[in-house]
């Protein structure tokens, strides 16, 4: 229980500490920030049940393929996956509940917040009509994934009530299973186009912004100050052709407007540049650099082989699946894949599995954030916020959320991806009788690793498994968004190898910026 109390407390800080570093300090309001928080932590508490659910259907059984004892029983092996399933239900639906109601709520919430009007219900009421859109959204998904019949129907001469009767014994005879599941996959597609968009770029801007590093604050404060003295003369350029009482052109007022503008984007970006100097941060920042070099280094390896697995996951069910109408499904492996290999090893020797598939869900999170950090939040061409450190408003914090929420929920079929056995069966193995080896009363044995022809008694299959598998053409979605997620991610890798080192004080200065807000910041 400690341990798991640790676990929660860990991961409510790092949300805690990642959104109080990139919330505005203007614009901060509880409301927003409890949620972001809150929804971060679930989105991370859920990535850590699939280590769980890959565990206990692996330590039941013992190296040789039979049971253990307290697992010989079938109904202690249903009442443990009940158990699991039941985690699965409760942060499911926590997240069905935080993308459909409470996000959209707060967020709404917020946008109506109005300075001359604080009518606490009339906000109240403005956020609940504009939530009970995603609302209905929520219920379609539930009653398709509900009604949609997975079994072969009633036959043609069946009465319209045995139909309707059928309808209802499939949702009941699964749990509702199917209604949930299809609408985790629905948000789960949502997600796999924010891993498209960010996270490939992510795993490549990451570690080549950590080797290449930044640019030398001392040229940079040379650069800025050789550019100051530049608009100013430009300035008085301008201003000089009105001395004798002239007024200027209306081409000439836009050019010093713009100028004006530049000149103190320019001052402010000296003063960020004169703190930077002065801030032991930055010294000690390059004090680490050669811990950064290999810091990138390693991620740079890990981006790639992550990219190999799927790579070679794609291809084995590209070659040994039975195709589109199956979701590209396979059960094993066909083709060696180093990661699942890895896996497969450390399964045994609990928590080594569990620790590395945190990692990976951590690494799937830092890149995707590196990934937000450096893009901002889009939809489609038209750029919605930015994320900065502490000039992040409360409606940006609240898409990151979500979209880092999604990003995690599709992490579970990307790691089923990159290694597809471990997460179907974990380590189990099973027994097969071998033909014609008998000696007396005995029957000798093979132990085989659990695949798609073991026995069904004889091999447990984790309930991820069953939530990512129901619908096969999302499945076949899912293929095809891997392909996408590789050639993402080596469009990112040529793009950030193009690109220059970054300033020191990268995102603290933009145009648009008000001069109250950067002295606030600067002062603070």
């Amino acid at each position: 229980i400690s341990c798991r109390v640790l676990y929660r407390i860990v991961i409510l800080a790092f949300c805690w500490v990642y959104i109080r570093k990139f919330q505005s300090r203007q614009e901060s309001e509880v409301v927003s920030t409890i949620t972001a928080i809150c929804a971060l932590a679930i989105a991370l508490i859920t990535s850590a049940l699939l280590p769980v659910d890959i565990f206990l259907v692996s330590f039941m059984k013992y190296p040789n393929g039979t049971y253990k004892e307290w697992a010989a029983n079938n109904e202690t092996r249903g009442q443990i996956e009940d158990t699991v399933l039941y985690g699965y239900y409760t942060l499911y639906s926590i997240i069905l509940f935080c993308v459909f109601l409470w996000i959209p709520f707060v967020y709404f919430y917020y946008e109506e917040r109005d300075d001359d009007n604080v009518n606490r219900c009339s906000q109240v009421k403005n956020a609940l009509k504009y939530t009970v859109g995603f609302a209905i959204v929520c219920v379609v998904l539930l009653l398709i994934g509900a009604f949609v019949p997975l079994e072969p129907p009633p036959g043609q001469n069946s009465t319209q009530w045995e139909k309707v009767q059928y309808l209802f014994e499939e949702l009941g005879s699964s749990h509702g299973l199917p209604a949930l599941s299809f609408s985790i996959s629905s948000l789960t597609l949502i997600g796999m186009l924010a891993v498209i968009t960010y996270t490939a770029y992510g795993m490549s801007v990451l570690p080549l912004n950590l080797i290449k590093g930044t640019r030398s604050v001392q040229y940079e404060r040379l650069e800025n100050t050789e550019d100051i003295d530049d608009v100013e003369l430009q300035i008085e350029k301008l201003k000089s052709k009105c001395k004798d009482g002239r007024p200027l052109s209306s081409r000439d007022r836009n050019n010093l407007q713009e100028l004006e503008g530049k000149l103190q984007v320019l001052q402010r970006r000296g003063r960020h540049l004169e703190i930077a100097e002065r801030n032991c941060c930055t010294k000690v920042g390059s004090a680490l650099r050669p811990f950064k070099i290999l810091l990138g280094i390693f991620f740079i390896l890990v981006a790639l082989l992550f990219t190999v697995a799927l790579f070679i996951s794609n291809l084995d069910k590209a070659l040994h699946s039975a195709g589109i109408s199956s979701g590209f499904i396979i059960f094993g492996t066909n083709l060696t894949n180093p990661l699942n290999e890895l896996l497969l090893a450390l399964q045994p020797v609990f928590p080594l599995d569990y620790i590395l598939i945190t990692v990976i869900t951590m690494y799937f999170v830092v890149t995707s954030m590196a990934g937000i950090r450096n893009m901002g939040i889009w939809f489609f061409w038209i750029r919605l916020y930015k994320i900065r450190p502490k000039k992040t408003r409360p409606q940006a914090l609240l898409f990151l959320c979500m979209i880092l929420l999604l990003i995690v929920l599709h992490t579970s079929y990307m790691i089923y991806s990159l290694a597809p056995q471990y997460v179907m069966y974990g380590s189990q193995k099973y027994l097969m009788p071998s033909a014609g080896s008998t000696s007396g009363n005995a029957t000798f044995a093979t132990t085989r690793t659990c695949d798609a022809d073991a026995p069904e008694d004889q091999c447990t299959v984790t309930r991820s498994y069953l939530f990512l598998h129901k619908f096969w053409f999302f499945s076949t979605i899912y293929y095809f968004g891997n392909w996408a997620f590789i050639g993402a991610f080596l469009i990112g890798l040529v793009v950030s190898c193009c690109r220059g080192k970054k300033s020191v004080i990268e995102g603290e200065v933009e145009a648009d910026d008000s001069d109250l807000s950067d002295d606030e910041y600067v002062y603070s």
